[in-house]
């Protein structure tokens, strides 16, 4: 698998990398495991988890796993911080206290001294942003974390937090952000892809295939075995699933038969080789489903392929 900087840092990642928001809720430690032997035989580097995912279950699978199917310098191990649970209800909190609380119990449950890339989760208008990035800041000066990003942030925020770290020499500059990105979800593209690429972020989009919207599994209804079929999740997909969102999932089906590939690997390989993007985030319930994702490691779209892609889904 080709390796690629993290925008203008020197951190080399695989250029995909491996969700983990499954393991421990729906992904089991024996399927976790097949995948991540599948991912690191196929080159893989990044793997990604965050302290929000299955209240931590995430983070204790991932850290059971590492050092017995990979060898830790193998392996650019990411998590994120901001997002928790407290009293059953979703908690957002980017405090000095709460994000490094939350990332000593994140070195417990994964078994290092470090991580080499900690992303705060979430934008918190409730915590000055200077108190978020000094965190960080404290965070890569104690060797807690190697390398430092954001997620989910708009793009003004995007480039508020960057600019703010490159002000003063010697504090830690942002190298990357977590966003969702797809043919199905393009918003980005207005702000938050120019803003990365002029301040050196490199882009890792979560949530590539839309829920699994563009493998056209929903495209003559909802499979019982699904995502799709949960009450929780059952809105996102709707909503995807517009007359926009049809005829996307429709033109990439078109395009798999014609290049022979699944239509997964065509929303993969997209998504993979936009201007900025380092390394789509996959995630997956079974082995078998990475396995499939994996296979457009060594594929390239053609360009008509892909000005047909970007026509379509245009908004």
């Amino acid at each position: 698998m080709q390796q690629r900087a993290v925008g203008a840092s020197g951190l080399k990642v695989s250029s995909l990398g491996l969700g983990t928001m499954t393991w421990g809720r729906d992904t089991d430690e024996h399927e976790a495991r097949d995948q991540l032997i599948a991912f690191a035989e196929a080159g893989g580097t990044l793997v990604d988890t965050a302290a929000g995912y299955a209240d931590g279950a995430s983070e204790q699978l991932v850290g059971t796993l590492i050092g017995d199917v990979m060898a830790r310098d193998e392996v650019v191990l990411a998590t994120k911080a901001g997002i928790g649970r407290r009293g059953g209800s979703r908690q957002v909190d980017t405090s000095r206290r709460a994000l490094l609380g939350a990332l000593d119990c994140s070195l417990r449950r994964l078994g290092t001294d470090h991580v080499d890339l900690w992303q705060v989760h979430v934008w918190s208008g409730d915590t000055p942003l200077e108190e978020t990035l000094a965190t960080l800041d404290h965070a890569v000066a104690t060797g807690r974390a190697r390398y430092v990003g954001i997620s989910n942030y708009a793009g003004w925020q995007t480039a508020q937090a960057a600019t703010w770290q490159r002000a003063v020499p010697g504090r830690a500059t942002l190298v990357s952000t977590q966003v969702q990105y797809s043919l199905l979800a393009r918003e980005i593209e207005y702000d938050v892809v120019p803003a990365a690429q002029a301040l050196g972020l490199g882009i890792l989009p979560w949530s590539p295939l839309a829920g699994g919207a563009l493998t056209g599994k929903y495209r003559t209804g909802t499979p019982s075995d699904s995502r799709g079929a949960r009450s929780d999740f059952s809105g996102r997909i709707d909503a995807y699933l517009d007359d926009r969102g049809r005829g996307v999932v429709e033109a990439v089906a078109r395009a798999a038969d014609g290049l022979g590939w699944t239509a997964q690997q065509v929303a993969l390989a997209w998504v993979r080789d936009r201007p900025g993007v380092t390394a789509p985030i996959v995630g997956a319930r079974t082995a078998a489903q990475l396995q499939s994702a994996l296979g457009v490691v060594d594929l390239r779209l053609p360009p008509e392929i892909v000005a047909a892609l970007d026509d379509v889904s245009a908004d």
